[in-house]
């Protein structure tokens, strides 16, 4: 293992709310990276969507990180973090990406260069990568027009690398060959399939709890707590 490339994984999106299926993207995706014995994950991360995402139900931010929180309790690798969820305005994922890759770097230790002693002679050693985590569907949505910029796409894919994850209903490799920057990048586009196929999503979820149906084994047991508590996503709620 201490030949591989290192590699942090960011996950970026609503997390409204967080469910076990995107838990279970970070294990897939470390999996996958693991088997091609390139790379070593050393990390993740959880990046809720800043509220003027002004996506339709989507709660404050503060609650969603909070479940991230209580959610990932059980983990040992994964982390939620607020940043983007605490800026003044909603941050394009590309942002995203470099806000947490200079983070990286920056919390990377000085090494003395060759000339120590001479001022700027410090240099940092090597910092891991940092790849943009996502299921299949959010793949798709680089087809859609005017939703993402071509410039933004290609530094995604260029400069950090995506992991996909498989989902039911979609052709990632379909998706590839179907976007001219995401074929002349696909070397760094890894496909990992998840080997139980479940449609569980957030939608679903906040459907759910507003009829008042069970949600019991689709979210962490602390965060359907946390939902209960601030009567969150029920017909009632605001």
């Amino acid at each position: 293992m201490k030949s591989r490339i290192p590699v942090v994984l960011l996950a970026c999106g609503s997390f409204n709310p967080i469910t076990n299926m995107h838990l279970r993207l970070f294990e897939v995706a470390r999996d996958h990276l693991h088997q091609t014995g390139l790379y070593q994950v050393i990390g993740g991360i959880i990046s809720p969507v800043n509220d003027n995402y002004r996506k339709k139900d989507l709660v404050a931010a503060h609650h969603r990180v909070a479940m991230a929180r209580l959610a990932l309790q059980t983990s040992d690798w994964v982390r939620v973090d607020p940043w983007e969820s605490e800026q003044v305005q909603w941050m394009e994922t590309v942002k995203v990406l470099r806000h947490h890759h200079s983070e990286l770097l920056r919390s990377l230790p000085q090494t003395e260069g060759p000339d120590h002693g001479r001022a700027g002679s410090t240099a940092r050693t090597a910092g891991p990568e940092l790849k943009l985590l996502c299921g299949a569907d959010v793949l798709k949505t680089f087809q859609t027009p005017n939703l993402w910029k071509d410039a933004h796409v290609q530094e995604i894919v260029e400069k950090f690398g995506i992991v996909c994850v498989s989902r039911t209903g979609h052709n990632p490799k379909e998706y590839i060959s179907g976007s001219p920057i995401l074929h002349r990048y696909r070397h760094n586009i890894h496909l990992a399939r998840e080997p139980v196929q479940n449609e569980l999503s957030s939608t679903y979820v906040r459907q759910a709890l507003s009829q008042g149906h069970s949600v019991k084994y689709l979210l962490p047991d602390a965060v359907i707590a946390y939902i209960k508590d601030h009567n969150l996503y029920t017909r009632d709620s605001s």
